[in-house]
C-alpha cells in the first residue's frame, strides 16, 4: 500500500510540474456546459448548426413579423399606411425614415449581424479538421448569405463598410466603401457559391442551391451593369431541368374552383416536395414546431394576411332587419380572414396595371378578390354580394381604405387556417387574437422573378426583342397578352413584376437599387387622404437609407459619412 501511495504522489508532483510549464494553459477557460468559441465549431455537424442561424436571421429580417420586414413594402408604389400612423410604417417619410429611426438601425444590424456570423463561420473554418470537401460546402453555403447581405446593404444604402474578417475586439475605424465595391463583394461571394453549391434537386426544401446563388448573382451583375454576366447567370437558371413555371393545376386545393397562380400560393404548396417546380428558395414555417415560427396561440410569422388584408368585420353598417351582414369576427374565408387594413393596396396596384389586360390570370377573382359574400347566416343579405349594395357601405374613409378595398388573396389561407385557430368550423370563424399570421411557406425567389430580372439584362443592353420574349413567357402562364418588343421599358417590367409578384416582392430594394424609389412612389403612391401630402412625402434623397446616426456616433477613429439628404445628428 505504500508503494502504491508513492506513485500516486509522484503522479500528482509530476502533472503539476507538467502544467506549471505553460501558465496559459492553466489560465485557459474552456465551458464545458454551454456553447461558446472555445468548445464550438469542432464537427460538421457544428457548422451546419451555424449556417441554420444565418437562415434563421435572414427569414427573421425578410419575411418574419409585421414590422421591419413589411419596411420593404409600405410606403412604395406598392402599397400605403391606410392607418395614417406618421410615424411608423411610412405613414409619413420624414417621420419615418431618419438616422435615429428604428427602420434605419434595423436592417442595418440585421445585415450585418449575418456579414458578422458568416466571417465568425469562415474564418473558424478554417483553423477546423473538416475535410476539404466539407469546407468547400460550408464556404458556398456561407458566402451566399454573406453575399446577399452586401447586396441588400448596398440596395439600401448604398455605400456601406466591408468587413470580411472575423472582429473579436471593438473596432471604430470603419469608412465606407463605394456601392459599386459593395456590390463587387456581393457578386464575388455569389460567384463563389454558385460554383460550388448542390443542384436545387439536391437540396431539401428551403435549403440555398446553385440556383438561388445564380438569381442573386444575376441581380448584382445587372446592379454592375454587366449585363452579358447577368443574362449568363439568369439562363443558367432558367434553362436548368428541375425547373419551370408551373402552368398545370396542382397541390392541396387542385380541385377546388381557382387557377394555377392560385395554386402557387394555398398553403403546402410552395415546395418542390408538393410538385411545386417554380420556387428557387422559400422560407419555411410551421405551425407550433421549435424553430418553425408561427404559432397557433399568437401572432408570429409572416404576416402579410394581418396588414394586407381588409376588415369588413368592422363595417357598422346593419341589413334591414338590424342584423350585421358580415360576422363580427375573424372569418377564414374571402373576406380576409384575420386582416386589419393597414397595408392599403395603391390604385396602381388595384386598377392601374391591369387596365391593358383585365383579364389576366394574376387579376382574376381568385387572385384579386374585389368583392365578397356576407358571411353572417343570420343576415337577410347572406350569400349577397357586397357590390350589390355599394353606396351602402361608401360612407366614410374607413369603408373604402380599410374596411374592405381589392386585395391578392395570396397574403392569407382561406379555408387553410390551423384547426386550432377555428372557433366555429363550420362559420370558419378564427380566434382573432392568435389569427393573422399568413400560414403557408413564403417564396424569396421564384422562377418567374428570374425570367423578369433577365428581362431586365437584355434591356440594358439594348435587346428588346429577347426582353420581350422572357416577359411573354411570364405573360402566357398567365393568360395575358404578349407584349411587342418596342413597349418594353423599365417602367413596363417593374408593372409586370408588380403583376407578377405583388406584395410578396420586397419592393423596395428593388426600386432603391434601380434608383427610381421616389420617383414611382411619388407617381403612384396615393396615401391616406387626411394626411399632410397624404403621408407620402418622399422625396429624392429617400433612394437610399440614411446611415443610423449610433453607428456614425460610435465610429469614433473615422468618419462614417452619412447620405446626402439626411441630418448628420
Amino acid at each position: 500500500m505504500k508503494f502504491i501511495s508513492a506513485i500516486h504522489k509522484v503522479l500528482i508532483i509530476f502533472t503539476l510540474l507538467l502544467f506549471s510549464c505553460d501558465e496559459k494553459e492553466i489560465l485557459k477557460e474552456v465551458p464545458l456546459d454551454f456553447a461558446s468559441p472555445e468548445n464550438s465549431f469542432i464537427s460538421i455537424g457544428d457548422f451546419n448548426s451555424a449556417i441554420n442561424s444565418l437562415y434563421d436571421l435572414t427569414r427573421g429580417t425578410l419575411s418574419s413579423g409585421e414590422f421591419r420586414p413589411l419596411d420593404y413594402v409600405y410606403g412604395t408604389d406598392i402599397g400605403y399606411n391606410g392607418a395614417q400612423q406618421l410615424n411608423e410604417r411610412f405613414g409619413s417619410y420624414p417621420a419615418t425614415l431618419t438616422p435615429i429611426s428604428e427602420v434605419a438601425l434595423f436592417h442595418w444590424q440585421q445585415y450585418y449581424k449575418i456579414i458578422s456570423s458568416a466571417n465568425i463561420i469562415l474564418n473558424r473554418m478554417q483553423k477546423s479538421s473538416l475535410s476539404q470537401t466539407e469546407k468547400t460546402a460550408v464556404e458556398a453555403e456561407t458566402r451566399l448569405f454573406r453575399g446577399l447581405a452586401y447586396r441588400n446593404l448596398a440596395h439600401l444604402y448604398g455605400g456601406v463598410p466591408i468587413e470580411l474578417e472575423e472582429v473579436s475586439s471593438p473596432k471604430t475605424n470603419y469608412t465606407r466603401s463605394s456601392r459599386e465595391q459593395v456590390y463587387q463583394q456581393a457578386a464575388t461571394d455569389l460567384e463563389f457559391a454558385a460554383a460550388n453549391l448542390p443542384n436545387i434537386n439536391q437540396v431539401k426544401d428551403g435549403k440555398v442551391s446553385v440556383q438561388a446563388a445564380n438569381h442573386l448573382l444575376a441581380e448584382s451583375y445587372v446592379c454592375l451593369k454587366r449585363y452579358d454576366d447577368a443574362v449568363k447567370a439568369a439562363t443558367a437558371v432558367i434553362t436548368n431541368s428541375n425547373l419551370a413555371l408551373m402552368k398545370q393545376r396542382f397541390g392541396s386545393l387542385a380541385k377546388e374552383p381557382g387557377d394555377v397562380y392560385w395554386d402557387l400560393f394555398r398553403r403546402y404548396n410552395q415546395n418542390r416536395s408538393a410538385g411545386n417546380t417554380e420556387g428557387i428558395w422559400v422560407f419555411q414555417y410551421e405551425v407550433d414546431v421549435l424553430g418553425g415560427v408561427v404559432r397557433s396561440s399568437a401572432l408570429a410569422g409572416p404576416m402579410l394576411e394581418r396588414d394586407h388584408a381588409p376588415r369588413p368585420y368592422s363595417f357598422t353598417y346593419k341589413d334591414p332587419t338590424g342584423v350585421y351582414p358580415f360576422l363580427q369576427l375573424a372569418v377564414s374565408d374571402y373576406t380576409g380572414g384575420r386582416g386589419i387594413g393597414r397595408l392599403r393596396g395603391t390604385n396602381h396596384l388595384n386598377y392601374g396595371i391591369w387596365k391593358d389586360d383585365w383579364n389576366d390570370m394574376r387579376n382574376s377573382e381568385y387572385n384579386f378578390v374585389r368583392d365578397v359574400k356576407f358571411n353572417n347566416p343570420a343576415s337577410v343579405w347572406y350569400g349577397k354580394k357586397l357590390s350589390e349594395f355599394r353606396a351602402t357601405f361608401r360612407k366614410t374613409l374607413d369603408d373604402t381604405i380599410r374596411n374592405f378595398y381589392p386585395y391578392q388573396s395570396k397574403v392569407t389561407t382561406p379555408g387553410q387556417h390551423p384547426a386550432e385557430l377555428f372557433i366555429d368550423p363550420v362559420l370558419k370563424t378564427l380566434n382573432g387574437s392568435a389569427a393573422g399570421t399568413t400560414y403557408s411557406d413564403q417564396y424569396f425567389i421564384r422562377l418567374a422573378e428570374t425570367y423578369l430580372l433577365r428581362a431586365e439584362a437584355h434591356l440594358g443592353k439594348g435587346d428588346l426583342a429577347s426582353a420581350a420574349a422572357d416577359i411573354n413567357v411570364v405573360r402566357a402562364r398567365a393568360n395575358a397578352k404578349p407584349v411587342a418588343a418596342g413597349s418594353v421599358t423599365i417602367e413596363y417590367i417593374l408593372d409586370e413584376r408588380m403583376r407578377e409578384l405583388g406584395v410578396e416582392e420586397k419592393r423596395r430594394l428593388t426600386l432603391n437599387r434601380l434608383g427610381l424609389l421616389y420617383e414611382r412612389t411619388r407617381k403612384y403612391c396615393n396615401g391616406h387622404p387626411t394626411a399632410a401630402k397624404f403621408g407620402v412625402d418622399v422625396e429624392p434623397h429617400n433612394n437610399l437609407f440614411p446611415i443610423p446616426y449610433s453607428e456614425i456616433e460610435r465610429n469614433t477613429g473615422a468618419v462614417l459619412e452619412q447620405n446626402p439628404g439626411y441630418a448628420k445628428r
